[in-house]
């Protein structure tokens, strides 16, 4: 009986004690707070806390639209990707197998004509320059893990990718400034105009040899080339700001948004890029030397840029008498 009597005051004791209640369980109420969260989430809202510092985006605890942004980067953007960059490259290799290098129909004249300034040309491959490394950057996000990890392994792999990082935030400023110079002098050359629509009616001459629609300093594909350029170079500036400065959107949702633009923008950039550099170097014959040393054979100026060489001449930038000398071409 007495010892009955001592576990029962000791229970007392127990239930008494403060630590007790704090180990006390509400299963209702418990519940109904999981009932909201779950029906939060199913329905596409997003769950938040109270934080005590400036960054608002930081009180997000779940986000489901997070889980469709890691998703489209992880499965979607690569395919996106592949198809542009891979089918640019596998459409460049049948237009190479068909139509052959483009030549000069007459051969060189030996005369050389003036087509862009040293300064124009240090704006192109400043951009140029950082366009390649931004590009390959950013490449290796998509790619890197499928491409390069497996190649060099996990360390080197990890070293890259900081570097590459580096890399693409700081070149971001040189290629921005480059494209608002080029905008500044080349915009008034490159307005569309009723003579773009006979030459893009002629295909350009790129399928007929030795037969080129008439153009100024600027025909309709460079035109092109020039306003995908600028607009697509915007628009990665745009939302490259964005996520140099996460803090600028205000919201996840936003910022997700701005790097979701950012990769498709890039991939379909990227692509462009290579048959403008295809063209511009071993697709077309004398077309390099325009923006390696700045002058171009004059029996190339006449056949891509007929108007153009009537105008320098016009100007007496190019002896309107000269008899270029028909070389054969190579």
């Amino acid at each position: 009986m007495a010892l009955a009597l001592c576990a029962g005051v000791a229970l007392l004791l127990v239930l008494a004690h403060p630590a007790a209640a704090q180990v006390s369980f509400k299963p209702t109420a418990e519940s109904v707070h999981e009932d909201q969260l779950l029906n939060a989430l199913k329905e596409g809202g997003k769950i938040t806390g109270r934080i005590s510092i400036p960054d608002q985006m930081a009180a997000s605890l779940i986000q489901p639209a997070g889980r469709d942004w890691r998703d489209f980067h992880r499965s979607k953007l690569p395919v996106i990707g592949g198809i542009a960059i891979i089918g640019m490259f596998v459409g460049l290799a049948i237009f190479m197998m068909v139509r052959g290098r483009i030549r000069i129909h007459d051969g060189f004249a030996g005369t050389k004509i003036l087509r862009f300034a040293s300064f124009e040309r240090f704006t192109h491959w400043l951009t140029a320059s950082c366009f390649i490394v931004l590009a390959l950057s950013g490449l290796n996000i998509s790619f890197g893990r499928i491409l390069i990890l497996p190649l060099f392994g996990a360390e080197a792999f990890s070293t890259l990718s900081a570097y590459a990082k580096f890399a693409h935030n700081y070149l971001a400023f040189p290629f921005m400034l480059g494209l608002v110079i080029m905008f500044a002098i080349w915009v008034r050359d490159n307005i569309p105009g009723k003579l773009d629509l006979e030459w893009l009616k002629q295909g350009g001459g790129l399928l007929a040899k030795g037969r080129h629609p008439p153009a100024k300093r600027f025909n309709a594909g460079q035109k092109g080339i020039f306003w995908i350029v600028i607009i697509g170079g915007s628009l990665m500036s745009l939302s490259g700001w964005f996520m140099l400065f996460p803090y600028l959107p205000a919201n996840v949702t936003a910022l997700q948004l701005w790097t979701v633009t950012h990769a498709v923008i890039a991939m379909l950039f990227i692509a462009a890029m290579l048959a403008h550099i295809y063209i511009g170097s071993i697709g077309m014959e004398g077309a390099f030397d325009a923006m390696a040393a700045g002058e171009v054979d004059l029996n190339w100026a006449k056949e891509h840029h007929s108007l153009w060489v009537e105008e320098e001449q016009a100007k007496g930038h190019v002896p309107s008498g000269s008899a270029p000398r028909a070389v054969p071409a190579e």
